[in-house]
């Protein structure tokens, strides 16, 4: 884990911090994805990044890897219970961006019966 100085935000942060994870998270959070789903929904990532990106989203308990005993195994990603947490928290940072940066939410929000779920109140 990075230096976070016993700061509980910075701590949180860390595990975000990463040109592609916001965006891996928040595509997962509509459900589990493949490495190639993944790879194809973030344009200009490598493969050694994104692999890297999704091994320490798994370390920080963000991710599940799931690999089936198919040749070639079969890999999914989607959310524990700490990643789902970690989406109305950046919906709300998509808010305040928005109120205070006037920029607008450029990914797809995350549909109703998600929301209903894990309690998700808007797009980011």
């Amino acid at each position: 884990m990075k230096p976070h100085y016993g700061c509980p935000v910075k701590a949180t942060l860390n595990v975000l911090t990463g040109k592609w994870k916001v965006l891996a998270v928040w595509y997962v959070s509509f459900g589990p994805k493949r490495f190639a789903e993944l790879r194809d929904l973030l344009p200009g990532v490598t493969e050694k990044v994104l692999t890297s990106q999704l091994r320490q989203l798994q370390e920080d308990g963000v991710l599940q890897r799931t690999a089936t005993g198919d040749s070639p195994p079969k890999v999914t990603y989607s959310l524990t219970a700490a990643g789902k947490d970690l989406v109305p928290l950046m919906e709300d940072m998509c808010g305040w961006s928005t109120k205070h940066l006037g920029l607008l939410p450029n990914l797809p929000p995350l549909p109703r019966a998600n929301r209903k779920r894990t309690g998700h109140k808007r797009a980011a």
